[in-house]
């Protein structure tokens, strides 16, 4: 039995006195990753594990209490430090853990106390899954000598990639201008040579193109570009986040009942006419892309709608849902669309970030951050970042695809 751990966590250890808690974290963790919830101050332990989630360490929390406030505490540090938050719970029965106890030697609990003890894990099982726990793993005494664990690396988290790269803002089916812009940055796009659906695509030497989600919707060309752009992280010459628009398509074709806007009308009616494999390789692509990359030794972030500094490299739902949508203030603009917050005007993190997903007139750098969506469904421009250059390279839409509820150019 072979539990994976991402290597960004926090993992709580939770079973009564002689589970083998203590024993499991020696067998499989590393001394320096296992802090003990009993042996320090509450205070102090808060501390330490706060400044090791900030490290971005797998942290291992033994002998934590069984009551749900001292649960929501983890809880909520991991949540500050948007890291995933891991149970593994040794449920042993209560006959095993009594024989453990009376062949000890030394102070032990008393069996009423241990029977307390396992009646307070089964009421912590059925609440956990409502507690914040993102990986729940039950150990029984069947698994428990078999099990074995394996470090996650945090997806997207490619320091190593230099680059350089070209980073390229929402295109929604603007399959001309994309082949327009490629060419520009010195990629060859042709059909295949063999015939088959798709392009082969040869890129400038040592560079690679970084697409930033909302390849669909809107406009004519949405399964051109799809084939393109997986083409190219196929044949590693790309990378690839999704954006909003990818995820409401991914559920759709995943079988989830939901409303279906104008513009994803306008992707399902193209899919419609591809195979069913192909629709099946389109749900399965999004569904493999990281919602962020950490590229460049950390020095370059891209995610669809921006990223704040806290959330770089970081996998927690708050940071996933900031890389897909952004920041709102709950307020409507006169258009009826929400308000965006200014989140890249406060930006003073060491990564230079570049982002999509709501279009502006022209792409600038504000506090090491862009912009690269310039509205090209909308009749603007599909717009690139090369990177480290930190130069916009644009082509004009041959026309206006779909009519945007906000004028382009509108104040934002």
């Amino acid at each position: 039995m072979k539990i994976q751990i991402p290597e960004q966590s926090l993992v709580l250890l939770i079973g009564p006195s002689g589970s083998g808690r203590s024993t499991l974290a020696r067998k499989h963790f590393p001394p320096t990753d296992v802090l003990s919830a009993a042996a320090d101050a509450e205070a102090t332990l808060h501390a330490e594990v706060a400044g090791r989630l900030a490290r971005g360490l797998l942290t291992v929390l033994d002998d934590v209490p069984f009551s749900a406030e001292s649960r929501k505490r983890w809880a909520a540090l991991a949540r500050e430090h948007h890291v995933p938050l891991v149970a593994v719970v040794l449920d042993l029965p209560e006959a095993l853990i009594l024989e453990r106890h009376r062949l000890r030697s030394g102070p032990v609990a008393s069996p009423r106390g241990l029977r307390n003890q396992v009646q307070q894990l089964q009421h912590a099982l059925r609440s956990l899954p409502k507690e914040g726990f993102k990986h729940l793993h039950v150990l029984t005494p069947e698994t428990v000598d078999a099990v074995s664990f394996e470090r996650q690396p945090v997806p997207g988290h490619l320091p190593h990639e230099h680059g350089p790269f070209d980073i390229i803002g929402d295109i929604h089916g603007c399959l001309e201008e994309l082949t327009a812009l490629l060419t520009k940055l010195g990629y060859t796009v042709a059909p295949r040579a063999d015939g088959t659906p798709g392009f082969d695509v040869g890129a400038p030497v040592g560079r690679r193109a970084v697409f930033l989600g909302d390849l669909v919707d809107r406009g004519p060309g949405v399964t051109g570009v799809l084939r393109l752009v997986m083409g190219m992280v196929e044949a590693g010459t790309a990378l690839c986040v999704p954006g909003n628009h990818e995820l409401k398509l991914l559920k759709k074709l995943r079988g989830r009942e939901m409303r279906v806007s104008a513009g994803l009308a306008v992707t399902l009616a193209q899919l419609e006419r591809e195979p069913p494999e192909f629709q099946q390789a389109v749900a399965d692509f999004i569904e493999g892309r990281p919602f962020q990359y950490v590229l460049d030794g950390g020095r370059l972030v891209v995610a669809h709608a921006g990223l704040k500094a806290e959330m770089h490299g970081r996998d927690s739902t708050e940071a996933r849902d900031f890389a897909l949508y952004g920041e709102t203030t709950g307020e409507a603009d006169a258009y009826g669309l929400p308000v965006r917050a200014d989140w890249a005007a406060r930006y003073q993190g060491p990564a230079t970030v570049v982002y999509g997903h709501t279009p502006v007139p022209e792409a600038e750098w504000i506090h090491d951050t862009a912009c690269v969506d310039t509205g090209c469904v909308f009749g603007g421009k599909l717009t690139a970042v090369r990177y480290p250059e930190r130069e916009f390279v644009s082509v004009p839409a041959a026309r206006v695809y779909w009519e945007s509820r906000k004028p382009l150019h509108a104040a934002p």
